[in-house]
Parts: structure tokens; C-alpha cells; sequence
């Protein structure tokens, strides 16, 4: 049986998680947020109390991780995204998780992956590539509204702020930056409810896998 294989790739709050989970749900997929293995390596190094840009300390919590914490509520708490952005920039990091990810990848009946570099390195023949998106301010207003769903009280202009300088971070960074695959579909979520972007995605890929 052949490995189908999907990759969910755009910046932060485009809402491609949601979609990937989604779609992974709609077609039996083993689904994989790989932003989840970058916040588990921030976690532990500030459980741990080291730097966040401390390669060789980051590293080695990387090389060390364990998928079972990757169940942590604490992943998705405010702020740890941030400290995720840090950790991801650096070059071992990266490559100590790629072997997880692809081994993931090849899961049986077939997995969908969502990141920043999944259509560029860590699947770069995947099946079916999506790039999702949303303007700046769509995406900062969805981040506004899930720091206030955990009773935070946040400021809309300070979420633009980090909402650019997440990107900034992402796409400028030296290894494997946030872009779009040259042979992926491009799913401008700005206007879209999930159920519009949801049914998008879908004909998207199936017309890419020819179902």
C-alpha cells in the first residue's frame, strides 16, 4: 500500500492547524502538528531554566525529546509559541526533529503534516501541498480572540506586532525558512469561515491525489 502523504505549510494563526486536524479527520489520516515538537523544546528549556538561544543546551533537549509530552496542555498556552519561533531557528534543532517528522510522515494509511517547511524539506514530495494564509491583521485579530479565550487580557496592536515579527522570524531565518513550495496550492483564508476553507482544502487535494 502506498503512503499518502499531505503537507500543510503558512504562517502563524492562518488557521491551518484547525484545517489540518480537519482533514486529517476527513480522510483517516494520522495528523502531526510539527509546531507542537518546536513548543516541547521550548517547554523544557525553560523548565529547565537555559536560554532559549543556548544551541548546544537546546539541542540536546531536542535530540532527548519524548512524542508522549507532546500531549501537554501547557503547549498551547500563550506565549510558548513565541519562545517555539526562538528555539526553531536554530539549525540542529531543526535537523534533530526532522528524522521524527518524515518517520512520521510515512505512517500507513498516510499522515498530514502542517509547519512552516513541510512542502519544502520535511515532505518535499508529499502528494499534496497547501499554503495557508490570511492577511496580518485577520491573523492577528484570530490570535487576539484565543489569548482572550485564555483569559488573557490582550492589546490588538501589540498582536500585530508579534504577529510580524513571528513572520519576520519564520521566513527570515537561515534554516529552512517559512515559504511556500513552488508546487503548492495557495488557500487565502482572510475571507473564510472554516467550513468554507475546510471545503477548499479538500478540492484541492483531491484533485491532486485524483480522487
Amino acid at each position: 500500500m502506498t503512503v499518502m502523504i499531505i503537507a500543510i505549510d503558512g504562517p502563524a494563526a492562518s488557521g491551518k492547524g484547525t484545517l489540518a486536524r480537519r482533514l486529517a479527520a476527513y480522510f483517516g489520516y494520522h495528523y502531526l502538528d510539527t509546531g507542537l515538537l518546536y513548543r516541547a523544546v521550548a517547554r523544557d528549556c525553560l523548565e529547565l531554566g537555559h536560554d532559549l538561544n543556548d544551541t548546544r543546551a537546546v539541542t540536546t533537549l531536542a535530540c532527548s525529546l519524548d512524542p508522549v509530552r507532546l500531549d501537554d496542555a501547557g503547549l498551547r498556552a500563550p506565549g510558548i509559541g513565541e519562545a517555539a519561533s526562538i528555539v526553531a531557528k536554530i539549525p540542529e534543532v531543526r535537523a534533530a526533529l526532522l528524522e521524527y517528522q518524515r518517520s512520521f510522515a510515512n505512517r500507513l494509511p498516510g499522515a498530514i503534516l502542517d509547519g512552516r517547511d513541510i512542502g519544502t524539506v520535511v515532505c518535499p514530495d508529499a502528494d499534496a501541498k497547501i499554503f495557508v494564509t490570511a492577511s496580518v491583521e485577520e491573523r492577528a485579530k484570530r490570535r487576539f480572540r484565543e489569548y482572550e479565550a485564555a483569559g488573557e487580557s490582550p492589546d490588538m496592536e501589540k498582536m500585530l506586532e508579534l504577529i510580524r515579527a513571528r513572520d519576520a522570524r519564520d521566513a527570515g531565518r537561515g534554516a529552512a525558512p517559512m515559504r511556500r513550495a513552488e508546487d503548492a496550492d495557495l488557500l487565502d483564508t482572510t475571507e473564510m469561515d472554516i467550513e468554507t476553507a475546510f471545503d477548499a482544502a479538500v478540492g484541492l487535494i483531491k484533485r491532486k491525489i485524483g480522487q
